[in-house]
C-alpha cells in the first residue's frame, strides 16, 4: 500500500481520485474507483441539477461502499451557487473547487464536514486558492483531457511543489503506474486521473467515445475552444478543452468561425462532429476494462516500482 496524507485524510486504499468529469463521471463510475480503494468524483458540470447528484450519489455510495467526492466548476457557481447546496446535502467527504477562485464556498465545505481540493494551472492559481483555504491542490498539467491550463504537468508540479505548503496531487498525462510513480516520487500525495478511466464500461456520455479512445493515440488531441463555443459553454477563455481530433476540429479549430457557425456544424450523435475530451495518454488506453480493475493495476504496479532497488 502507498501511504500518503491523501490515504491517510481519507482513508483510502491508494492514493487516486477519480476525475470529476463533466458528462462522463457519473455514479458507477464514481462508486468503482472507490470500490477498488480511490476515491471517485463525480462530474457535476455546469448543467447537472440537483436531482441528478442526489440519483448519482445513491448511484455511487452503492457501489463503492464508501465515501462520496463531486467536482464543482466555480465560475459557474459564481453565478448559481444552488447546486453547492445539492452537494453539500449529500454529505461528501470531498468537494473539488476548480476554474475559478473558490474563497465563496470553502467555508461552506468545510462547515459540512468535507475536505475542499482546488486544481491550479499557473502559480498564480495557486496563490489564489491558498488564500481560500483548501485543504489539497491539484497540479493540473496541459496534458489533460478536458478543460486545462497551459503548463505541462511535471513543469507545473515541480514549481507548485516548491511553492507551496499545501499537500499536492498530480493530475494530466497519468494513465498508468508508472505515471503515478513518477508524481509520488516527485513528492506528490496522490494523482488524479480521467483518461485512463474513459474507456471503461461505467462511463456515462455517447456510446462511440470509448471506441474513439480506444482507436487514438497519444498525439491524436487538440487543444481547442470551439467545442465550447458550439454549445454555448461560457467557460472563461483562459481554459480550452482538450479533445480527440476529427472530422470537426480539422474543419473548424483555428479558422475564426463565429459561434453560430460552429454550432451549425457540430453534431453531438456523430462521432466525427462531436466532442470526445481527452487527455495525451490517449494511446495508453488500448482495451475496454472496467474502472476498478484499471485503479487496481495502476496502484499496484506504482507500487512494485517505488519499491523496486536502483
Amino acid at each position: 500500500m502507498i501511504d500518503t496524507r491523501l490515504t491517510r485524510e481519507l482513508e483510502l486504499a491508494v492514493p487516486i481520485l477519480g476525475a470529476p468529469m463533466g458528462g462522463r463521471a457519473g455514479g458507477r463510475l464514481a462508486g468503482e474507483v472507490t470500490r477498488a480503494g480511490g476515491l471517485g468524483l463525480l462530474g457535476a458540470a455546469r448543467y447537472a441539477t440537483p436531482d441528478w447528484v442526489a440519483e448519482e450519489a445513491a448511484i455511487a455510495r452503492e457501489i463503492g461502499g464508501g465515501p462520496l467526492g463531486v467536482g464543482l466548476m466555480t465560475w459557474a457557481l459564481d453565478a448559481d451557487d444552488s447546486l453547492l447546496d445539492a452537494v453539500l446535502a449529500e454529505d461528501p467527504s470531498l468537494v473539488s473547487l476548480s476554474f475559478g477562485d473558490p474563497a465563496p464556498y470553502v467555508e461552506r465545505v468545510h462547515a459540512a464536514g468535507a475536505l475542499a481540493i482546488s486544481q491550479v494551472n499557473t502559480l498564480d492559481d495557486l496563490r489564489v486558492v491558498e488564500r481560500a483555504g483548501v485543504d489539497f491542490v491539484v497540479a493540473q498539467g496541459h496534458e489533460a483531457g478536458g478543460h486545462t491550463g497551459r503548463i505541462g504537468t511535471l513543469p507545473l508540479l515541480q514549481e507548485v511543489l516548491d511553492a507551496t505548503s499545501l499537500p499536492v496531487l498530480a493530475a494530466g498525462g497519468i494513465g498508468t503506474g508508472r505515471g503515478l510513480a513518477a508524481v509520488i516520487a516527485a513528492g506528490a500525495e496522490g494523482a488524479m486521473i480521467g483518461t485512463a478511466l474513459l474507456a471503461s464500461p461505467e462511463t456515462i456520455g455517447p456510446e462511440y467515445a470509448r471506441g474513439k479512445l480506444i482507436e487514438a493515440g497519444s498525439a491524436d488531441t487538440v487543444y481547442t475552444s470551439i467545442f465550447d463555443r458550439a454549445r454555448d459553454q461560457p467557460w472563461p477563455a483562459r481554459w480550452g478543452g482538450r479533445a480527440l481530433a476529427n472530422e470537426y476540429t480539422t474543419m473548424w479549430h483555428g479558422q475564426g468561425a463565429d459561434n453560430e457557425t460552429l454550432s451549425a456544424a457540430y453534431d453531438p450523435e456523430d462521432p466525427d462532429l462531436g466532442v470526445v475530451y481527452a487527455g495525451e495518454v490517449a494511446g495508453l488506453v488500448t482495451s475496454e476494462r472496467p474502472a476498478s480493475e484499471v485503479v487496481r493495476v495502476i496502484a499496484t504496479d506504482a507500487e512494485r516500482l517505488l519499491r523496486r532497488p536502483f
